[in-house]
């Protein structure tokens, strides 16, 4: 009570801010992730609308203290609804020398940057790359600086609880966020129970932690600040009263996936191999044994979709996941899927490539794969979540078109939105519309391949259903009985049953709605996936100064959804930011003949907001 009455006092006192962006960077066992997920608790816990974006180096062992094993958490936290990680920086707490010199860049024109000078000795500035110490030169003058020998304070604040001096400074990170806890109003307290919980069967590293926590916020109180630095105070926002949690997109996906799996009255076996950064999936779903799922790591890629096929087979709905190299091997099993008209998610977790390309980094250069790429004319359905929330109900409609429709479904996330993290209001599940699959068991005129008159789906037998005996595989099968078939006028015909069957799912889906604006006008941006926060923000900064801009973002990639194309053609311009060189452009060319023009980003990086309202600006007032 004695912090809570200390904190509002001092609130009072504090520079009033509408947002605010900080990033913690640090090496990669520096604890970054560790420190930013509890500064977001807080916040959190202090009623602010918040997004996140994790930043984990490629390295998996990166030598300590060069740029290549820098890790860094961001958290855009504020009184309005947050709809991204945030652009430029507010504050950076940099760790060591090359944490400041791989983030600096990112921080703004008089935003503050925190950095542990005791970090900064001749050996680790080398190690990054710079010639001279930056601390004493002017290359951070147009920054407020605030140097503290965080090291040096830790280690006296863990002294009594007898740890080593590498494990007192392990305690570092917990320091820093101390301060920062204090500079933004933040109480401590659930740090505190989440230290004393984790280290239950070791208080002394519990204890010290603590202390370290405690002492970077005692030193906030009471050191002297620079009069430039000064401390914030972040009023909670308006949001919709219920019970909230923090959600990543991973989280999301896994949650949602189970769900529809429960809504459709199907377990739900998860066949999977581990890729970055598909492989939180795995993790998760692993722990949801008591809801009717199973997992499974198979050897390699190809055997965890072949896997995920014969469950759907045995009458389970069979998943995988992947990133785009994966899908990449796993795409003749895809197209088995799709020949032998099986139910399938398959969720690929986008990242920057090609190849092996950049891991840990985000892209969203997958959709030709999703939408083109296995041999054949073998279309599948594609959806995109734009947010860490949306992908539990995009996951959910994922369930619901693969057992409907009879077919594999690709749902694309990326890195950013599996990392990434947002409160999300917890739904009900009890009060969703289930889709419960009927199995086909009546021998009567049995066909493996008649297709019902309003989905064109074929029926779902389980093996071993009496007298439901059919064949099954790769081999074009004849239309009706499934036998295999090398009639060129039977291919045709199941050729075409096929794509009419995934055309068809457009009637199924609702109609494009726009996200802001009118439903014509000057100029609309179209997006995909996670450029939705940076767009959406973008437009309603654009449309306060009163221009006229719209926002329609789409979550049903392919089949596109029906109202799509004169939705478009009521705007005078199109603009498509992409994290790629325009592939949902090129789709939208392809289908409508519409002069569409792209904006386009392959940093690993996602969207400023300020990058889309430069060019949509240009455009309007062109």
């Amino acid at each position: 009570m004695a912090e809570v009455a200390a904190l509002e006092r001092i609130d009072r006192e504090r520079q009033e801010l509408n947002s605010a962006v900080v990033r913690f960077a640090g090496d990669s066992g520096d604890g970054m992730q560790l420190t930013g997920g509890q500064f977001t608790l807080a916040t959190a816990l202090a009623g602010n609308s918040l997004a996140t974006f994790p930043d984990f180096p490629a390295e998996i062992r990166a030598p300590v203290g060069t740029t290549f094993g820098v890790s860094a958490f961001q958290i855009n936290f504020g009184a309005r609804t947050i709809m991204t990680s945030g652009d430029e920086l507010d504050m950076l707490v940099a760790m060591n020398p090359a944490a400041l010199k791989t983030n600096v860049a990112d921080l703004k024109a008089g935003g503050v940057v925190i950095v542990d000078s005791g970090a900064f000795s001749e050996k680790n500035l080398r190690k990054a790359g710079y010639d001279e110490d930056p601390l004493d030169n002017d290359s951070l003058d147009k920054y407020r600086v605030l140097r503290i020998d965080m090291s040096r304070l830790t280690l006296e604040a863990v002294k009594p609880h007898g740890l080593s001096q590498k494990d007192g400074l392990r305690c570092k990170n917990l320091w820093a966020l101390g301060l920062v806890y204090w500079m933004y109003g933040r109480r401590r307290q659930a740090t505190v129970d989440w230290l004393s919980e984790k280290f239950a069967t070791k208080t002394d590293i519990a204890e010290a932690n603590i202390a370290a926590l405690n002492a970077g916020h005692s030193f906030g109180e009471t050191a002297e600040m620079p009069a430039e630095v000064k401390t914030y105070r972040v009023p909670a926002a308006d949001i919709q009263p219920g019970t909230y949690r923090t959600l990543t997109g991973a989280e999301g996906t896994a949650w949602g996936l189970v769900t529809g799996c429960h809504l459709a009255g199907l377990p739900a076996v998860f066949c999977s191999y581990p890729i970055t950064p598909a492989s939180s999936l795995l993790h998760i779903l692993a722990g949801l044994k008591q809801y009717n799922v199973v997992t499974f790591q198979a050897e390699d890629e190809i055997a965890a979709a072949a896997a995920a096929i014969g469950a759907s087979y045995g009458g389970a709905m069979g998943i995988t996941s992947s990133s785009g190299p994966g899908v990449a091997l796993k795409g003749e099993a895809i197209g088995l899927a799709i020949a032998v008209e099986l139910p399938l998610v398959v969720v690929n977790a986008q990242r920057a490539g090609p190849s092996t390309g950049m891991p840990t980094k985000t892209e969203q250069s997958d959709l030709y794969q999703a939408v083109y790429g296995r041999n054949a004319d073998s279309p599948m359905p594609v959806l995109a979540p734009r947010a860490p929330g949306d992908c539990y109900e995009t996951a959910i409609e994922a369930v619901r078109i693969a057992s409907r429709y009879m077919t594999p479904v690709m749902l694309l996330t990326d890195g950013y939105i599996a990392n990434a993290s947002e409160p999300w209001l917890i739904p009900d599940a009890t009060e969703m519309p289930r889709f419960d699959v009927t199995f086909h068991e009546e021998p009567e005129g049995f066909q493996p391949f008649r297709r019902a008159e309003d989905t064109l789906a074929r029926p779902w037998v389980k093996p071993g259903t009496p007298d439901l005996e059919h064949r099954i595989g790769g081999i074009e099968r004849s239309d009706g009985s499934g036998n295999i078939s090398y009639d060129a006028d039977n291919h045709q015909r199941m050729t075409d049953l096929r794509a009419a069957k995934i055309n068809g799912i457009a009637n199924d889906i609702p109609e494009q709605a726009v996200d802001q604006g009118e439903a014509s006008g000057k100029l609309v941006i179209v997006g995909w996936g996670s450029t939705y926060g940076p767009i959406s923000r973008a437009v309603a900064n654009l449309r306060t100064e009163g221009l006229d801009v719209a926002h329609i973002h789409i979550r049903h990639i392919w089949p596109l959804p029906r109202n799509l194309q004169t939705l478009l053609s009521q705007y005078e311009q199109v603009l498509v930011p992409e994290m790629n060189k325009g592939q949902l452009l090129t789709v939208l060319r392809a289908e409508y003949l519409v002069d569409a023009k792209g904006l386009n980003k392959v940093t690993g990086k996602p969207f400023r907001i300020a990058e889309i309202e430069t060019v949509a600006r240009d455009l309007v007032e062109s």
